[in-house]
């Protein structure tokens, strides 16, 4: 049973944004990058890693969208109340 995961993401206003990053994800450009240029989230200066987090530390869709996610995979589009992210799974444990 997964306990913790580490993630990275990256947090933007609109679905479109979103969609519009994870195609150039798809596409071969780099993850961190695109955070540090894009996220609105302070993470983002650190290319979107939040370090590794248990069940109870996230807002609900976000975390079982990375607790879901496979070790590797960019989940998302994902809403929440803070607007729409694009989650890279980088471990579990």
């Amino acid at each position: 049973m997964v306990k913790e995961v580490n993630a990275a993401h990256i947090l933007v206003k609109s679905e479109d944004k979103a969609k519009e990053l994870l195609a150039k994800i798809q596409s071969g450009e780099s993850f961190a990058e695109l955070a540090k240029a894009n996220s609105d989230c302070p993470s983002g200066k650190r290319g979107g890693e939040l370090g590794y987090f248990t069940r109870g530390k996230m807002v609900r869709e976000f975390e079982n969208a990375a607790f879901d996610g496979e070790k590797g995979q960019v989940v998302g589009p994902v809403k929440t109340d803070f607007g729409w992210h694009l989650i890279k799974i980088l471990d579990k444990k």
